[in-house]
């Protein structure tokens, strides 16, 4: 049961972009950097549920098949789930729509008080107060003995990483510069320590860091 942590950052660390407003929540240089993850055939069919085989089939995608390949629970933040976006509806049940592509269970780190939200594709989202230590036990207890995936967001996955819970990162760095943002890698010095570090160019420019214990 390993733990695992995928993200998507810019050549100069940058994992969330600044510029967030109501309108565009994930900030104004967002799409910059999942680009080449959201033209996989892979994003398309599983978070768009767009069937129609469009989509690239190379390096990008065989990632992005990876990252939901034996997951058995999921661990995100506040704002991964999307809180933010309609802060008082008590009945809104996340932006993920009403087939989430995680298909199943969710733990949603949060100190709002609700109950379990369950959806028939598999996906439940549990909102818990706790630390990442306390988290990651509870997602043990539901994945089964597959594994956990870190969802995020970047405090998450920051704090995940801090702790020395992570097992396998994989970065997808951007050929881009953005100069400006929450950046994945400050205050991580010497993290390659201990694990054996991979890397693989997609046709898309995108370079794939894989960090393993």
């Amino acid at each position: 049961m390993a733990v695992r942590l995928d993200l998507n950052i810019s050549l100069d660390g940058v994992v969330m972009p600044s510029g967030q407003t109501a309108e565009n929540p994930m900030g104004e240089d967002w799409d910059k950097l999942v680009s080449a993850y959201a033209a996989t055939r892979t994003f398309r069919e599983r978070v768009l549920h767009d069937t129609s085989g469009e989509g690239t089939t190379g390096v990008d995608d065989r990632y992005a098949s990876a990252y939901f390949d034996g997951v058995g629970a999921e661990i995100m933040g506040a704002g991964m789930f999307g809180f933010h976006a309609f802060p008082d509806d008590e009945d809104w049940r996340g932006w993920w729509g009403d087939e989430p592509p995680f298909r199943a269970p969710v733990l949603v780190l949060t100190h709002r008080q609700r109950p379990p939200i369950e959806f028939a594709n598999g996906t439940r989202f549990e909102f818990l107060a706790t630390g990442p230590q306390e988290a990651l036990a509870r997602a043990r207890q539901l994945a089964g003995g597959a594994d956990v995936r870190i969802g995020g967001g970047a405090g998450v996955a920051r704090d995940f990483l801090a702790a020395g819970l992570v097992d396998r990162l994989h970065v997808g760095i951007a050929p881009v510069v953005l100069g400006r943002g929450l950046r994945l890698w400050d205050d991580l010095r010497e993290l390659e320590r201990g694990y054996s570090v991979t890397s693989e160019v997609a046709e898309s420019g995108v370079v794939h860091v894989t960090f393993a214990r």
